[in-house]
């Protein structure tokens, strides 16, 4: 091969992780050869995690869909035959155009984090669906939760550079498995441990991540919430606070001292299911160690209470003036600080110009409930993009039973054959990131990224953005916006008066791959305050959440299912069971491809001895863990990993892929959070069983 036939591409990683990885991808004879991490973007630094490490057999797959198919069986038997682009756009065009005719918001698009870019994820898309008129989707299933509750103290998703953390001396890793879904920030956790930090865990499974730090402490699932309390409780009674930070930074403390003064480490301990001292002592700890840092993860907000955890945790890093130091603080998201101007990627004026009746807004988090209930209008017609919700949607009986309902015309746009697939009318094939122009953000850094294409699309393979672009034309939209090129769109991702955008213009990102957002290094946010809240301060005390009707001050949310919150329930499931990540799979991609399935071996459920032994299971058996919800099969692992009471089973497997055509989702509620309408995946009682 000569040198002239060979380059090297710029690219990013595009999968929901945190780390948002530069890429490098080698190019020879116009097949992509090598893929690495890029060596000079500091976050990245040279590595990529196993999964994307092997991305060349995911593009190259021998599964990948090639061309245009429509379904000839039964909906959910996966059986089609091919036709061409023209034959597919006509027929989506034509369904679309007659459901249209009556009311637009009876067709629904469905689209999550399958590609995290701004071009191919948020742009195009939305600005087809709202000339359309269509139903909008609240976009929940991961991150609402925590989002809503993060902004109501904080502001906006906003928080600690994540590179500082290697001074603080004190680092709570709470509700995540940075080992797994966040493997670049762990490395930054890793050299402050060299330094001398102290690396406590709190999850209510000994994963990855807490095997490896100082302390674990496993609290009952959906009950972080009152562990932060009371260690607030004991921070104000113990007198571990900063005041002068408080006095001048914060809103409401006076409020928030008198509340949480019936909140402590001993009216915990019960819901928690951890001893008061060690609760007492973690806060004890914390307040007296400068810097400290905080670093959360979703797996909080997947309960009844997940906004108010966040909030709750959210206060805690104001009250010891944590702030005050680069590498202290707290963080859930850097996604707030990138100056994203959504209103040019989404174009929501589209839908006010043509449109007189007022848009509906749709859950994803409830899309089987959707599906199958009689609103006005009923969902007649169905998009999905970037998702796989019969995988990966909650209470998924309900899920699959919508789907297969025969009067849904369902289109399915995706690399592979996905459960979600097997339900589709037309099936269309997708590229994948090494097919298509994208930019980034990061909601794990500062660095935004810029992605361009490698290879030309594998077979008939076209990007979510020319879809669109062609669909609209077929249904006779005129409007520019409609029919501007990708690079067109890249140019509009940051709002580039922003000072925070400077070095972001498409010049800059395409020739050297990545920039870092224009922010001061070291980088302390609310050293001196200047929170992006409607005061300008830490709220303990929020208004705008007394103004919507909720508690404007920190409180106990408890979760739906559990003994204390539900005895009835408990009595008939008395375990209860939480979905984290696969280490192999990132939520349900991967799932397919050889190499990782053999790596998971099957959907497997960890269970403490003492549970199993009062069952009579032993390891290696077949187990079915069941509620009113439904069913699905695993694997018992029985480990001291997990505590008594709890069952973990890592996720999320395809269904058709799991040996019995169920999931853990078979079990999971279809109950939102206490605000921004999220997902309680992890809100779940269940019983278990030799199958």
């Amino acid at each position: 091969m000569s040198n002239a036939a060979s380059k090297v591409v710029r690219a990013a990683c595009p999968h929901d992780c945190p780390d948002t990885c530069a890429m490098e991808v080698t190019v020879e004879g116009g097949r992509a050869t090598k893929i690495r991490g890029a060596d000079d973007l500091p976050f990245t630094n040279g590595a990529l995690c196993t999964k994307v490490a092997h991305y060349l057999e995911r593009v190259y797959s021998d599964q990948r869909l090639l061309h245009p198919m429509k379904r000839v069986g039964r909906k959910g038997e996966g059986r089609f035959e091919r036709i061409s682009w023209d034959e597919a756009l006509g027929t989506i065009a034509e369904k679309f155009a007659a459901i249209a005719a009556d009311d637009p918001r009876a067709i629904l698009p469905y689209s999550y984090a399958g590609t995290m870019g701004l071009v191919q994820g948020e742009s195009m898309d939305r600005r087809f669906f709202h000339r359309l008129g269509a139903s909008l989707l609240d976009r929940t299933i991961c991150a609402s939760a925590g989002a809503a509750g993060w902004k109501a103290t904080m502001g906006a998703s906003v928080g600690m550079d994540p590179e500082a953390i290697v001074d603080a001396k004190l680092i709570l890793i709470w509700g995540g498995n940075p080992v797994v879904s966040n493997l670049h920030g762990w490395r930054y956790i890793q050299e402050a441990r060299r330094r001398g930090a102290k690396l406590v865990c709190i999850d209510p499974w000994r994963s990855q991540t807490a095997e490896k730090c100082d302390v674990h402490l496993a609290p009952w699932p959906g009950t972080d919430g009152a562990l932060a309390l009371a260690m607030m409780q004991v921070l104000i009674a113990d007198g571990l606070i900063d005041r002068d930070y408080v006095a001048a930074h914060t809103v409401g403390f006076d409020a928030l001292a008198e509340r949480v003064k019936a909140f402590t480490p001993e009216w915990a301990a019960p819901l928690t299911g951890l001893p008061a001292d060690a609760i007492r002592s973690l806060a004890r700890e914390y307040g007296s160690t400068q810097p400290a840092a905080i670093r959360l993860n979703y797996g909080l907000n997947r309960c009844a209470g997940g906004a108010t955890v966040m909030r709750n945790i959210a206060c805690l890093p104001a009250l010891t003036g944590a702030w005050r130091h680069p590498a202290g603080g707290a963080l859930l998201s850097t996604s707030g600080n990138f100056p994203v101007d959504q209103q040019a990627l989404e174009r929501p004026d589209l839908y006010t110009a043509h449109h007189a009746r007022p848009p509906r807004t749709i859950n994803m988090a409830t899309i089987g409930d959707a599906l199958l209930t009689a609103d006005e209008p009923p969902i007649r017609a169905l998009y999905v993009y970037n998702s796989n919700p019969v995988a990966v949607a909650p209470n998924g009986t309900r899920v699959r039973e919508g789907f297969a309902r025969e009067d849904l015309f369902c289109v399915v746009h995706e690399l592979f054959q996905t459960d979600t697939a097997d339900y589709a009318d037309i099936l269309l094939p997708a590229t994948s990131q090494l097919e298509h122009r994208d930019v980034h953000k990061a909601y794990g850094h500062l660095y935004a990224l810029t992605n361009e294409p490698a290879i030309a699309p594998l077979g008939e393979a076209k990007p979510n953005s020319e879809v669109f672009r062609l669909l609209a034309a077929r249904l006779g939209f005129t409007d520019a916006a409609l029919c501007e090129s990708d690079d067109d769109i890249a140019a509009q991702a940051f709002r580039r008066r922003d000072n925070r955008a400077f070095g972001l213009d498409p010049e800059t990102l395409r020739a050297k791959g990545w920039a870092r957002l224009n922010l001061p290094r070291p980088f302390a946010p609310f050293a001196k305050g200047d929170f992006p809240t409607p005061s300008g301060k830490c709220e303990f005390y929020s208004e705008s959440l007394a103004q919507r009707g909720f508690d404007p001050l920190p409180c106990w949310v408890p979760p739906h299912e559990s003994p204390v919150s539900n005895p009835a329930l408990a009595a008939r499931y008395p375990l209860a069971m939480i979905s984290p990540p696969a280490r192999n799979f990132l939520n349900s991609s991967f799932a397919n491809l050889p190499r990782f399935r053999e790596q998971e071996g099957g959907p497997k459920l960890e269970l403490h001895p003492d549970d199993a032994a009062r069952r009579g299971i032993t390891a290696g058996e077949r187990l079915r863990i069941f509620n009113d919800r439904g069913a699905f099969h695993a694997q018992a692992v029985v480990t001291e990993r997990v505590r008594p009471g709890v069952v973990v089973c890592p996720s999320v497997w395809w269904r058709k892929l799991s040996g019995d055509g169920e999931n853990a989702n078979a079990v999971t509620s279809p109950a939102l959070t206490d605000i921004g309408g999220g997902p309680t995946f992890y809100d779940c009682l269940v019983e278990v069983a030799k199958a």
